[in-house]
């Protein structure tokens, strides 16, 4: 099962495409632009249509989607928590 997808293997966050995916589980994600999986452990409860840290991020970190800059990290992320507002900022502002 496919929980999560990424476009560019650079990314360093991946949007999570199914319901229920509780802290714990054991996420499978497709890297599109290689055709290929990667897996990640989720560390917290994340939505569908939500994002997953696909690596620990610091404070001040440029945060990677799509391949394109989507904004900073405003409080440390772990690899597999839930990236939200609560931890990512758009830079306009």
């Amino acid at each position: 099962m496919i929980h999560f997808v990424l476009h560019d293997a650079r990314d360093t966050v991946a949007v999570v495409v199914v319901e229920g995916v509780k802290a714990g589980t054991a996420m499978t994600g497709w890297v599109m632009d290689d055709d290929r999986m990667i897996q990640v452990n989720a560390l917290q409860d994340i939505p569908i249509g939500h994002k997953v840290a696909l690596s620990d991020m610091a404070t001040g970190d440029t945060v990677l989607k799509y391949g394109i800059d989507m904004g900073k990290v405003v409080a440390p992320i772990k690899k597999g928590e839930h990236a939200h507002v609560q931890n990512i900022k758009t830079k306009r502002w």
